[in-house]
């Protein structure tokens, strides 16, 4: 039952399970496969180290359960750059990470274009970008003798090819069955003629596709609503032929106006964000503009936590700084972006302190004293715990100011003095500065 309901849950796969793999249950094992298999098909992306996997989504709403795999997010470069500016956009997309609640974000894949139409310069972009960086590739030309160059040069990664069209369909699908690589079907708005092509492919063997259903900023209405519909379509409706992961490519815009570069940045940035909440399985991006990215990961890793489980950390006692025995001691919530906004406020204030953080079940200040999850109680019990008292020759603690109606009450059940805190972390320093060195 445990095993069931973690597959259930997607917590687990049926590879796990040793029994189902004996020869006298294959029947079985292949129910349980078309039962349990999502809507939208997983597909694999990987270089010799690391493995990206798209798709794989359950449902169409996140609220109704969760969203499986993050949108990959690739950068583009092109086989007729510049080799330092090549080399500088590659090291700028491995290199890419923000700390967000705790969490790294990264950037996910690079997408090599073929300009020059030759598969030997192809072949030696493909292999100087393989020599920087270990991000899955997206190899994208409609001529497959160029693709067929830049698979061998990755050396046995499974790219991503892009893309099989109306023209070069059969070509497109001899090389992803010779390779093994999963491949990209577009025709730009045309979901017929899109789905049309899907069939093709996949009577003829393809077993991993991903489409591409066209972008356009001039079309921005059109674009979202054909991203909306190829989802409805699998989730909704079980259709099979749409139930693979959607490709969107934002850098586009960057081609259809004459505008300054950061307009077109701001288009993609925009751009992007919709296809993220419209479910694009990946980007391809040009822009390497921080403030166009960080907007964009911080939107992704937001839309794909669990809405079944709150974004917490481990409650406990954190030290900042060399805090001495008169250092002072303060609580906050175990509420993953309440934690590492209060943690961020004392580090950048220099405050050498104590930490409480309180088990809330993953809620903040606030909404816990409203719920009655952060109360006298379990403050007065965590500090007992932690045995905070042992480590300063006080017992006075500082509450965060959303909190100060329990003040009172946790003064009598702990027997500590409480300090009624400022109503924002960023005021901590001072509060510190102004209320506590004077104690001391």
């Amino acid at each position: 039952m445990a095993f069931a309901t973690k597959l259930a849950n997607w917590e687990a796969s049926l590879d796990k399970c040793p029994p189902l793999q004996k020869p006298e249950y294959r029947n079985r094992l292949e129910a349980l496969n078309e039962m349990l298999k999502p809507p939208v098909q997983e597909v694999s992306l990987k270089s010799k180290t690391r493995t990206v996997e798209i798709g794989g989504k359950l449902v169409m709403y996140r609220h109704e359960f969760t969203y499986f795999n993050p949108t990959a997010i690739a950068i583009d470069v092109h086989d007729e750059m510049e080799e330092q500016l090549l080399n500088s956009r590659v090291n700028a997309a491995q290199g890419f990470s923000y700390e967000y609640i705790g969490q790294r974000l990264k950037l996910d894949l690079i997408a090599v274009r073929s300009t020059s139409n030759d598969p030997k310069t192809f072949e030696l972009t493909v292999k100087k970008i393989v020599a920087q960086t270990d991000l899955p590739l997206i190899l994208c030309s409609e001529n497959p003798d160029v693709l067929e160059a830049g698979i061998v040069a990755t050396g046995g990664g499974k790219p991503l090819l892009y893309a099989a069209t109306k023209r070069n369909w059969r070509q497109m699908v001899e090389l992803a069955l010779m390779y093994g690589c999963p491949l990209t079907v577009t025709s730009p708005f045309d979901l017929q003629g899109l789905k049309s092509l899907v069939k093709t492919l996949k009577e003829l063997g393809v077993k991993e596709l991903v489409i591409d259903p066209g972008v356009s900023w001039k079309a921005l209405p059109d674009t979202v609503n054909n991203f909306t519909m190829i989802r409805r379509a699998a989730c909704k409706f079980d259709d099979e032929l749409m139930g693979l992961p959607i490709l969107g490519v934002p850098a586009q815009v960057w081609v259809e106006e004459d505008s300054r570069p950061e307009i077109s940045a701001w288009k993609e940035a925009c751009l992007s964000s919709m296809l993220i909440t419209r479910y694009a399985d990946a980007l391809i991006m040009h822009t390497m503009e921080g403030w166009a990215l960080l907007p964009i990961v911080i939107l992704r890793q937001n839309l794909y936590t669990d809405p079944r489980k709150p974004v917490a950390v481990e409650p406990g006692l954190r030290t900042f700084g060399n805090p001495s025995e008169t250092s002072p001691v303060l609580f906050t919530t175990n509420f993953a972006l309440t934690y590492y906004t209060v943690a961020s406020d004392i580090e950048s204030g220099k405050v050498d302190c104590h930490l409480l953080v309180v088990d809330t079940e993953g809620l903040s200040v606030e909404s816990a004293v409203a719920g009655r999850k952060l109360t006298a109680d379990k403050v007065a019990e965590s500090l007992k715990e932690t045995e905070v008292e042992k480590k300063v020759n006080h017992k006075t603690l500082i509450i965060p100011g959303r909190a100060a109606r329990i003040s009172g009450e946790l003064e009598e059940l702990s027997g500590w003095s409480v300090l009624v805190g400022p109503m924002d972390s960023s005021g901590i320093p001072k509060f510190i500065q102004e209320k506590w060195a004077g104690r001391t």
